[in-house]
């Protein structure tokens, strides 16, 4: 690849990721998960230079996009609009994103969630995944013939299960994952405990982002190659929640201080890795 092909491919992949945190926001914004704020990309932003490593992988990259445009079709699954076209797409995203990384599938289980929730009763909701899947793995198998015949092989190699967590090169990429965890266990702690107090109506919406966090979670646990790069699949369910819970925080001195510490935490962090 030469130079110009490489900075292309680089703000390709840019771009890609800029698209994910404005569907992040409109996913809240549509659905009402959120107010007219800026918290969800400043908490998108925060865990992103937590991880830099996440800025070189680009197959997580685009394979994030497109889970988020599946979960952007499934959270608006609740206006029972188009049922069918929503629930197909929305398989047919996380098809896609698995070519990219392979345990990204997990994600189908969303699918299958969001149509317990809503519309269960008509049998045929429940046969558009398998019919997504099978659509996807033809053309997939098409591309490969033609173009890449190591394409097969290579999906079928990232299927692997590792749980070694021995990756760390420094001390900064443990203080790194630390904090995000205990900042993901703070968040989806609040979010699980406060999800009786939300509107009816909206606590199918936030269900799927609580359950998205925790696939994405255990795609970071169970996959080989393992870096914190992984994590990418938690960002964005994780950002809605900590936006949420920001929110509802009445206290503005407690509010402003969730938001300044994480972020000045992120920043201090990122430098260090540098």
């Amino acid at each position: 690849m030469n130079s110009t092909e490489e900075i292309l491919s680089k703000v390709l992949v840019l771009l890609v990721l800029a698209g994910s945190l404005f569907i992040a926001n409109f996913v809240t914004k549509k659905n009402g998960l959120s107010k007219d704020n800026s918290y969800l990309f400043l908490f998108f932003f925060s865990f992103l230079i937590l991880f830099p490593t996440t800025l070189g992988n680009s197959n997580l990259i685009i394979s994030n996009f497109f889970i988020l445009l599946a979960l952007r079709r499934l959270i608006s699954l609740q206006s029972l609009l188009t049922p069918k076209e929503k629930i197909f797409d929305a398989s047919l995203w996380i098809f896609v994103a698995a070519i990219f990384h392979f345990w990204s599938i997990l994600f189908i289980a969303i699918v299958f969630v969001s149509i317990l929730f809503h519309v269960s009763r008509d049998y045929r909701n429940w046969v558009l995944p398998f019919i997504a899947f099978f659509s996807v793995g033809v053309i997939t198998l098409m591309y490969a013939l033609i173009f890449d015949k190591s394409l097969i092989n290579t999906v079928i190699d990232s299927a692997a299960i590792d749980f070694n967590f021995n990756y760390f090169t420094n001390n900064y990429q443990n203080f790194a994952l630390s904090l995000y965890v205990i900042t993901a266990i703070f968040f989806f702690a609040t979010q699980s405990l406060t999800l009786p107090n939300k509107p009816l109506n909206m606590q199918s919406s936030y269900k799927k982002i609580i359950v998205s966090f925790v696939i994405g979670a255990i795609v970071f646990l169970i996959s080989a190659e393992k870096n914190n790069s992984l994590l990418i699949f938690t960002f964005a369910p994780l950002a809605i929640m900590a936006t949420s819970h920001v929110e509802s925080t009445q206290v503005n001195w407690l509010k402003e201080t969730f938001v300044y510490v994480i972020f000045g935490c992120s920043l201090l962090t990122f430098f260090s890795q540098l």
